[in-house]
């Protein structure tokens, strides 16, 4: 619940393929629940329900999100007799890219305890802020083994406003190719550049963003809005906080 008057996060694949959707709160109480919409490819969903002045979760500040840091993960592991697990880990990745069926995203790597059930239930910083939704695990037998993702907050909070103000997902782009392999000491050897991490623009898309912005082939995209970018999740990461037409500030090292 990441609102006063009722709207709720959660996994798409949690109520994709429901007729009618019901929110149970810790007490036992059970309320209808309208689906405002849904983003596959990130497999997140907005739910209204009716109400005022609800307990809703603070969103934290997943850009802030370090490895190392301590998380909770809340949920309904199993079902209901299981309802408001906890359980404890820290962040092993703060931007993992994880191909789940098909798709490729950028997501929060934590070891706390994730099973089936677990779906669209918070991850929480120790402040008990909300920094991400839990979504998948890597696992041989379908139960935890150590590994568990959750989609960071920044990226559902745009997800939910723009289903809540335009009913589908806005994307930015900015107008590059990347190259094949992310910047090591070798692969800036074999480009010819002294960067060793950062996204290295091997093409500029005629008459796109970065285009118009001056960005050239052969920049090294260091920073964006001073957020430092070192791999390709953390710049699809960032790209994916945007709506088309947004202004961003690009550091670049040419």
């Amino acid at each position: 619940l990441i609102s006063k008057d009722g709207y709720i996060v959660t996994n798409a694949h949690v109520v994709e393929d429901a007729d009618a959707v019901a929110v149970t709160f810790a007490d036992g109480t059970e309320v209808d629940a309208e689906l405002v919409g849904m983003d596959k490819s990130m497999d997140i969903a907005v739910l209204k329900i009716e109400g005022e002045n609800l307990h809703a979760l603070k969103l934290g500040d997943s850009d802030a999100v370090r490895v190392g840091e301590f998380t909770i993960a809340i949920g309904d592991p199993t079902g209901r007799e299981l309802a408001g697990t906890t359980t404890f880990g820290i962040i092993s990745a703060a931007a993992r890219d994880v191909n789940i069926d098909g798709k490729t995203n950028t997501y929060l790597q934590t070891d706390a305890a994730v099973n089936p059930g677990n779906s669209g239930g918070a991850l929480v910083n120790a402040k008990g802020e909300l920094i991400g939704i839990n979504t998948a695990i890597e696992s041989p037998t379908g139960s935890y083994s150590g590994y568990s993702f959750a989609v960071p907050s920044n990226i559902a909070r745009k997800i939910v406003g723009d289903l809540k103000e335009f009913g589908t997902v806005q994307r930015a782009m900015m107008g590059i190719s990347m190259w094949r392999d992310e910047l090591t000491p070798a692969v800036a050897k074999e480009l010819g550049t002294d960067e060793v991490s950062g996204i290295y623009v091997y093409e500029v898309i005629p008459n796109g963003a970065a285009a118009k912005a001056g960005i050239k082939k052969g920049d090294v995209i260091k920073r964006i809005n001073g957020i430092e970018i070192k791999t390709r999740p953390e710049f699809q990461g960032q790209l994916a906080k945007y709506h088309p037409g947004a202004t961003i500030s690009v550091t670049v090292s040419r």
